[in-house]
Protein backbone atom coordinates (compact mmCIF):
# COMPACT_ATOMS: atom_id res chain seq x y z
CA UNK A 1 0.00 0.00 0.00
CA UNK A 2 1.36 3.38 -0.69
CA UNK A 3 1.51 5.92 1.77
CA UNK A 4 -0.87 8.03 0.21
CA UNK A 5 -3.93 5.54 0.43
CA UNK A 6 -2.43 4.58 4.11
CA UNK A 7 -3.02 8.50 5.13
CA UNK A 8 -6.49 8.73 3.01
CA UNK A 9 -8.11 5.73 5.00
CA UNK A 10 -6.28 6.77 8.28
CA UNK A 11 -8.01 9.70 7.88
CA UNK A 12 -11.37 8.32 6.62
CA UNK A 13 -11.18 6.15 9.98
CA UNK A 14 -10.72 9.47 12.08
CA UNK A 15 -13.50 10.98 10.43
CA UNK A 16 -16.09 7.92 10.79
CA UNK A 17 -14.86 7.84 14.71
CA UNK A 18 -16.33 11.57 14.74
CA UNK A 19 -19.74 10.83 13.22
CA UNK A 20 -20.55 7.82 15.46
CA UNK A 21 -19.20 9.69 18.40
CA UNK A 22 -21.92 12.72 17.55
CA UNK A 23 -24.46 10.34 16.44
CA UNK A 24 -23.89 8.91 20.14
CA UNK A 25 -25.10 11.82 21.59
CA UNK A 26 -28.27 12.38 20.38
CA UNK A 27 -30.56 9.84 21.89
CA UNK A 28 -33.40 10.00 19.97
CA UNK A 29 -32.85 7.26 17.87
CA UNK A 30 -35.22 7.87 14.80
CA UNK A 31 -34.09 11.39 14.58
CA UNK A 32 -30.77 10.78 14.47
CA UNK A 33 -31.15 7.83 11.79
CA UNK A 34 -33.35 10.52 10.06
CA UNK A 35 -31.03 13.39 9.91
CA UNK A 36 -28.09 11.02 9.17
CA UNK A 37 -29.86 9.74 6.68
CA UNK A 38 -31.01 13.56 5.25
CA UNK A 39 -27.03 14.42 5.49
CA UNK A 40 -26.06 11.94 3.35
CA UNK A 41 -28.89 12.01 0.84
CA UNK A 42 -27.91 15.96 0.10
CA UNK A 43 -23.96 15.22 0.12
CA UNK A 44 -24.58 12.59 -2.00
CA UNK A 45 -26.77 14.79 -4.65
CA UNK A 46 -23.88 17.30 -4.53
CA UNK A 47 -21.65 14.70 -5.71
CA UNK A 48 -24.05 13.24 -8.44
CA UNK A 49 -23.84 16.52 -10.13
CA UNK A 50 -20.05 15.60 -10.73
CA UNK A 51 -20.12 12.23 -11.63
CA UNK A 52 -21.44 9.82 -14.53
CA UNK A 53 -24.61 7.34 -13.91
CA UNK A 54 -23.61 3.63 -12.86
CA UNK A 55 -23.68 1.07 -15.36
CA UNK A 56 -26.65 -0.57 -15.24
CA UNK A 57 -24.49 -3.63 -14.11
CA UNK A 58 -23.52 -2.02 -11.35
CA UNK A 59 -26.88 -1.19 -9.58
CA UNK A 60 -27.54 -4.76 -8.07
CA UNK A 61 -24.36 -3.88 -5.78
CA UNK A 62 -25.97 -0.75 -4.76
CA UNK A 63 -29.27 -2.49 -3.95
CA UNK A 64 -27.62 -5.09 -1.84
CA UNK A 65 -25.31 -2.22 -0.23
CA UNK A 66 -28.28 0.30 0.49
CA UNK A 67 -30.05 -2.70 2.67
CA UNK A 68 -27.03 -3.82 4.40
CA UNK A 69 -26.27 0.06 5.40
CA UNK A 70 -30.00 0.55 6.91
CA UNK A 71 -29.80 -2.27 8.54
CA UNK A 72 -26.02 -1.35 10.06
CA UNK A 73 -27.26 2.00 10.94
CA UNK A 74 -29.95 0.42 12.87
CA UNK A 75 -27.64 -2.20 14.86
CA UNK A 76 -25.55 0.67 15.58
CA UNK A 77 -27.59 2.71 16.83
CA UNK A 78 -29.53 0.11 18.90
CA UNK A 79 -26.38 -0.93 20.26
CA UNK A 80 -25.39 2.74 21.45
CA UNK A 81 -28.14 2.66 23.34
CA UNK A 82 -27.77 -0.61 25.00
CA UNK A 83 -23.92 -0.08 25.96
CA UNK A 84 -20.90 2.78 26.81
CA UNK A 85 -19.58 3.75 23.26
CA UNK A 86 -16.12 2.94 24.40
CA UNK A 87 -17.38 -0.96 24.98
CA UNK A 88 -19.76 -1.38 21.79
CA UNK A 89 -17.97 0.67 19.22
CA UNK A 90 -14.58 -1.65 19.30
CA UNK A 91 -16.77 -4.93 19.41
CA UNK A 92 -18.56 -3.53 16.13
CA UNK A 93 -15.64 -2.62 14.63
CA UNK A 94 -13.50 -5.45 15.54
CA UNK A 95 -15.49 -8.18 13.80
CA UNK A 96 -15.60 -6.61 10.65
CA UNK A 97 -12.02 -6.93 9.43
CA UNK A 98 -11.19 -10.17 10.33
CA UNK A 99 -14.81 -11.17 8.28
CA UNK A 100 -13.18 -9.33 5.46
CA UNK A 101 -9.98 -10.64 5.54
CA UNK A 102 -11.05 -14.46 5.42
CA UNK A 103 -13.23 -13.33 2.86
CA UNK A 104 -11.15 -11.55 0.33
CA UNK A 105 -8.48 -14.27 0.31
CA UNK A 106 -10.36 -17.45 0.21
CA UNK A 107 -13.56 -15.96 -2.40
CA UNK A 108 -12.33 -12.84 -3.55
CA UNK A 109 -8.62 -14.54 -4.12
CA UNK A 110 -6.55 -11.52 -2.99
CA UNK A 111 -3.21 -12.32 -2.21
CA UNK A 112 -1.63 -10.54 0.73
CA UNK A 113 2.44 -10.24 0.38
CA UNK A 114 4.47 -11.08 3.71
CA UNK A 115 5.20 -7.01 4.88
CA UNK A 116 0.84 -6.81 3.96
CA UNK A 117 -0.23 -10.39 5.91
CA UNK A 118 1.54 -9.55 8.68
CA UNK A 119 0.57 -6.26 9.28
CA UNK A 120 -2.74 -7.07 8.79
CA UNK A 121 -2.68 -10.06 11.73
CA UNK A 122 -1.03 -7.26 14.10
CA UNK A 123 -3.56 -4.75 13.44
CA UNK A 124 -6.14 -7.48 14.06
CA UNK A 125 -4.65 -8.67 17.18
CA UNK A 126 -5.32 -5.20 18.74
CA UNK A 127 -8.71 -4.62 17.79
CA UNK A 128 -9.66 -7.87 18.61
CA UNK A 129 -7.49 -7.51 21.94
CA UNK A 130 -9.13 -4.24 22.77
CA UNK A 131 -12.86 -5.31 22.06
CA UNK A 132 -12.15 -8.46 24.74
CA UNK A 133 -10.81 -5.96 27.31
CA UNK A 134 -14.32 -3.78 26.44
CA UNK A 135 -15.95 -6.78 27.44
CA UNK A 136 -14.16 -7.71 30.56
CA UNK A 137 -14.12 -4.24 31.91
CA UNK A 138 -15.34 -5.23 35.26
CA UNK A 139 -15.87 -1.43 36.50
CA UNK A 140 -18.93 -0.86 33.51
CA UNK A 141 -19.98 -4.94 31.80
CA UNK A 142 -21.85 -4.69 28.84
CA UNK A 143 -25.12 -6.56 28.68
CA UNK A 144 -25.64 -9.47 26.73
CA UNK A 145 -27.80 -7.63 24.46
CA UNK A 146 -25.30 -5.09 23.49
CA UNK A 147 -22.50 -7.33 22.53
CA UNK A 148 -24.89 -9.04 20.53
CA UNK A 149 -25.82 -6.18 18.45
CA UNK A 150 -22.66 -4.73 18.44
CA UNK A 151 -21.27 -7.82 16.46
CA UNK A 152 -24.13 -7.63 14.37
CA UNK A 153 -23.03 -4.42 13.53
CA UNK A 154 -19.84 -5.86 12.82
CA UNK A 155 -20.99 -8.93 10.75
CA UNK A 156 -23.46 -5.95 8.35
CA UNK A 157 -19.68 -4.33 8.17
CA UNK A 158 -18.08 -7.05 6.56
CA UNK A 159 -20.48 -7.56 3.89
CA UNK A 160 -21.15 -4.29 2.92
CA UNK A 161 -17.73 -3.76 3.22
CA UNK A 162 -16.89 -6.69 0.31
CA UNK A 163 -20.30 -6.10 -1.73
CA UNK A 164 -18.76 -1.60 -2.03
CA UNK A 165 -15.29 -3.13 -2.49
CA UNK A 166 -16.68 -5.46 -5.55
CA UNK A 167 -19.37 -2.79 -7.08
CA UNK A 168 -16.91 0.46 -6.97
CA UNK A 169 -14.19 -1.68 -9.03
CA UNK A 170 -16.83 -2.67 -11.14
CA UNK A 171 -18.19 0.72 -11.96
CA UNK A 172 -15.03 1.96 -12.93
CA UNK A 173 -15.74 5.63 -11.41
CA UNK A 174 -15.49 5.50 -7.77
CA UNK A 175 -17.50 9.05 -7.67
CA UNK A 176 -20.96 7.60 -9.52
CA UNK A 177 -21.03 4.74 -6.87
CA UNK A 178 -20.60 6.40 -3.80
CA UNK A 179 -23.27 9.43 -5.00
CA UNK A 180 -25.76 6.95 -5.47
CA UNK A 181 -24.82 5.03 -2.59
CA UNK A 182 -25.30 7.38 -0.41
CA UNK A 183 -28.46 9.43 -2.12
CA UNK A 184 -30.74 6.00 -2.15
CA UNK A 185 -29.62 4.79 1.29
CA UNK A 186 -30.10 8.37 3.00
CA UNK A 187 -33.68 8.37 1.71
CA UNK A 188 -34.83 5.30 3.31
CA UNK A 189 -35.03 6.03 7.00
CA UNK A 190 -36.44 9.61 6.79
CA UNK A 191 -38.66 8.63 4.27
CA UNK A 192 -39.74 5.77 6.97
CA UNK A 193 -39.79 8.31 9.69
CA UNK A 194 -42.04 11.76 7.61
CA UNK A 195 -44.54 8.32 6.76
CA UNK A 196 -45.19 6.99 10.19
CA UNK A 197 -44.09 10.10 12.62
CA UNK A 198 -46.11 12.64 10.25
CA UNK A 199 -46.48 15.79 12.03
CA UNK A 200 -44.61 14.51 15.19
CA UNK A 201 -41.52 13.96 13.58
CA UNK A 202 -40.48 18.25 12.81
CA UNK A 203 -40.08 18.80 16.93
CA UNK A 204 -37.94 15.70 17.58
CA UNK A 205 -35.58 16.44 14.48
CA UNK A 206 -35.16 20.14 15.33
CA UNK A 207 -32.72 20.02 18.41
CA UNK A 208 -30.68 17.84 16.76
CA UNK A 209 -30.76 18.76 13.34
CA UNK A 210 -27.44 20.68 13.27
CA UNK A 211 -25.31 17.56 14.46
CA UNK A 212 -27.59 15.33 12.90
CA UNK A 213 -26.84 16.66 9.60
CA UNK A 214 -23.29 17.12 10.14
CA UNK A 215 -22.89 13.24 10.95
CA UNK A 216 -24.50 12.35 7.86
CA UNK A 217 -22.00 14.98 5.80
CA UNK A 218 -19.09 12.92 7.77
CA UNK A 219 -19.86 9.62 6.90
CA UNK A 220 -20.27 10.69 3.33
CA UNK A 221 -16.66 11.78 3.39
CA UNK A 222 -15.62 8.88 5.45
CA UNK A 223 -17.04 6.28 3.09
CA UNK A 224 -16.68 8.00 0.24
CA UNK A 225 -12.52 7.86 0.89
CA UNK A 226 -12.48 4.48 2.19
CA UNK A 227 -14.32 2.97 -1.38
CA UNK A 228 -11.56 5.46 -3.16
CA UNK A 229 -9.17 3.59 -1.18
CA UNK A 230 -10.66 0.49 -2.39
CA UNK A 231 -10.07 0.84 -6.29
CA UNK A 232 -5.98 1.57 -5.48
CA UNK A 233 -5.31 -1.34 -2.80
CA UNK A 234 -6.93 -4.77 -2.08
CA UNK A 235 -10.01 -4.88 -0.17
CA UNK A 236 -8.43 -6.64 3.20
CA UNK A 237 -5.73 -4.20 4.31
CA UNK A 238 -7.68 -1.14 3.56
CA UNK A 239 -10.68 -2.88 5.48
CA UNK A 240 -8.47 -3.49 8.66
CA UNK A 241 -6.68 0.27 8.52
CA UNK A 242 -10.30 1.74 8.33
CA UNK A 243 -10.45 0.27 12.13
CA UNK A 244 -8.18 2.47 13.50
CA UNK A 245 -11.56 4.69 14.12
CA UNK A 246 -11.32 1.87 17.01
CA UNK A 247 -8.53 3.80 18.42
CA UNK A 248 -9.78 7.21 17.41
CA UNK A 249 -12.96 6.24 19.14
CA UNK A 250 -11.86 5.40 22.20
CA UNK A 251 -9.57 9.01 22.37
CA UNK A 252 -12.75 10.40 21.73
CA UNK A 253 -14.60 8.52 24.69
CA UNK A 254 -11.98 9.38 26.77
CA UNK A 255 -11.59 13.24 26.01
CA UNK A 256 -15.39 14.05 25.90
CA UNK A 257 -17.60 11.42 27.51
CA UNK A 258 -15.13 11.27 30.51
CA UNK A 259 -15.21 7.11 29.62
CA UNK A 260 -11.50 5.72 30.86
CA UNK A 261 -9.28 5.02 28.53
CA UNK A 262 -6.68 3.02 30.17
CA UNK A 263 -3.17 0.59 29.15
CA UNK A 264 -5.14 -1.74 27.41
CA UNK A 265 -5.76 1.06 25.06
CA UNK A 266 -2.44 2.31 24.59
CA UNK A 267 -1.55 -1.25 23.92
CA UNK A 268 -3.92 -1.81 21.09
CA UNK A 269 -3.13 1.75 19.72
CA UNK A 270 0.76 0.10 19.55
CA UNK A 271 -0.15 -2.50 17.65
CA UNK A 272 -2.13 -1.05 15.31
CA UNK A 273 0.90 1.51 14.64
CA UNK A 274 2.99 -1.75 14.21
CA UNK A 275 0.83 -3.12 11.50
CA UNK A 276 0.49 -0.15 9.64
CA UNK A 277 4.20 0.45 9.44
CA UNK A 278 4.14 -3.16 8.09
CA UNK A 279 2.00 -2.56 5.83
CA UNK A 280 3.86 0.32 4.61
CA UNK A 281 6.96 -1.53 4.37
CA UNK A 282 9.33 -0.11 6.65
CA UNK A 283 10.22 -1.44 10.47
Amino acid sequence: MTPLVVGVVLFAAVTHASWNAITHRIKDELACLSLVGAGRTLSGAVLACLAPLPAPAVWPYLIASILLHIGYQVALMRSFRLGDFGQVYPIARGVAPLLVTLFAVFVLGEHLGGANAAGVAVVILGIVGLALWGIRDRTSQPSGPAVAMAAATGVMIAVYTVVDGVGVREAGAALGYIAWLMILDGLAIPAYAAATQRRALMPRLRPVLVPGLVGGALSVLSYGLVLWAQTRAPLAPVAVLREFSVIAGAAIAAFFFKERFGAPRIAAATLMVAGIALMLGTT
